[in-house]
């Protein structure tokens, strides 16, 4: 039979009991054997697709390219921006991108309001995949620049040369940029006019996404190229984290010399150094003491090397030429220009564009005749070695060769003319 007593300790019990129930159910906990009770999802939780920041959902959107003689005041008259709004753009622009530089070609994106007037509130021009310039419409007319989000994804491309670098490129469906990063990272140590078919390449590079889709093509990390049976590596390496990287071979030296191997970065050479040639236009024998590269007319012709010009003359013979003066050792000439981009007393530099290829004087067709001096005599600039420049410390040899190590291994498993993704950041 209960007592006061016992009737006491069992609603104390009770008690104690309940607020244990209650606060288990606060934290949200489970008793051995059950199942956690489920947070309730949000479904009211939106995700709004977003554009150079914008939510695409409150506004208008049209995206076109600009076509042919548009410019910035005749794209934003379309959509009845009024002239005192784009007079004030442009006023803007002027500390941050030149509007000038809007090209044919380009994409550009339109925001506008939803209501009944469809008034501009931002235009954003894009010169490139990646960088992007934004004009802000509304009462207080700004003008930003914004990059989109890129990511880097390292691949692979390699071939086997059949005609030039370029048409193997080409050929393989490789984009040709990569043959141009390839052309300027050899340019020192491969004569790309004298490659022929069996040579092949292999290389590690930055390929750059926007949203999965491929956008640019960003730096050679590593690459190979066989030509005669000889292996020419180039590894990107930066040394030290306060110094910008460079690209060595495999024993650290430095891939870049004082001269380029040619002044053009694609062509073919038609007419080589030579003591006696029969020349096409005098029709008799006589020396050849230039190098003569075909190309396009207009085709950018660059400087082989730092120095100064001492001559941007034309002659009957030379029609219009440049003469560098490199050192008290070296000087070069470039003959048979279309017109000249530099003028005597000017300094330049290494692969500058000095001028521009074509037929004057006494040439048969479009191209530059290439001459190169050492010590006051001419010779053949591709029989010519010259120093590298500075090669990687000694105190660094040893991480160096075992990057080398591990970059080599992975071009070794590169499969000819298979593209390949090695990985994603």
């Amino acid at each position: 039979m209960f007592t006061h007593r016992d009737w006491g300790i069992a609603f104390s019990l009770m008690a104690v009991l309940i607020v244990a129930v209650i606060v288990l159910s606060s934290l949200n906990l489970s008793l051995p054997g059950e199942k956690a009770p489920q947070a309730k999802k949000d479904s009211s939780v939106i995700i709004v697709p977003r554009r150079f920041g914008l939510p695409l959902d409150s506004f208008n959107v049209t995206e076109s390219i600009i076509q042919r003689n548009e410019f910035l005041t005749s794209i934003l008259e379309l959509y009845n921006v009024d002239t005192n709004t784009i007079a004030r753009l442009q006023a803007k622009s002027k500390y941050v991108y030149d509007v000038r530089k809007m090209k044919a070609g380009a994409q550009y994106t339109v925001f506008a309001s939803k209501d009944t007037t469809h008034k501009v509130n931002y235009f954003v021009y894009q010169p490139n995949a990646v960088d992007y310039v934004m004009y802000d419409l509304r009462d207080s007319v700004k003008v930003v620049t914004g990059k989109r989000q890129v990511t880097a994804r390292l691949e692979t491309a390699s071939g086997i040369i059949d005609g030039s670098l370029y048409e193997t490129f080409k050929k393989s469906g490789i984009d040709p940029a990569l043959a141009m990063k390839m052309a300027d990272l050899y340019a020192y140590t491969v004569d790309f006019y004298s490659i022929h078919d069996g040579d092949y390449f292999k290389i590690l590079y930055e390929q750059r996404y926007i949203k999965n889709e491929p956008v640019e093509t960003g730096a050679i990390q590593s690459a190979v190229f066989s030509h005669n049976g000889e292996k020419f590596y180039a590894f990107y390496y930066k040394s030290d984290t306060t110094e910008a990287g460079d690209y060595y071979d495999e024993k650290g030296k430095s891939l870049r010399k004082s001269f380029l191997k040619a002044p053009l970065k694609f062509s073919h050479i038609t007419s080589g150094y030579s003591l006696r040639r029969f020349h096409p236009v005098q029709k008799r024998w006589k020396t050849h003491l230039g190098t003569d590269y075909a190309a396009p007319e207009g085709t950018p012709i660059i400087s082989t090397g730092d120095g100064v010009v001492v001559e941007s003359e034309f002659s009957n013979n030379n029609g219009n030429y440049v003469k560098v003066k490199h050192d008290d050792t070296y000087s070069t000439q470039y003959l048979h220009m279309t017109k000249q981009a530099v003028r005597a007393g000017q300094s330049v530099r290494q692969g500058q564009v000095i001028g521009y290829v074509g037929s004057t004087g006494l040439a048969t067709g479009p191209h530059v005749c290439y001459r190169f001096w050492k010590n006051g005599k001419q010779v053949n600039p591709l029989q010519q070695t010259f120093p590298p420049s500075v090669p990687l410390p000694d105190s660094v040899m040893t991480r160096f060769a075992d990057y080398v190590i591990k970059q080599q291994e992975q071009l070794n498993t590169v499969n000819m003319g298979v593209v390949q993704n090695l990985s994603m950041n």
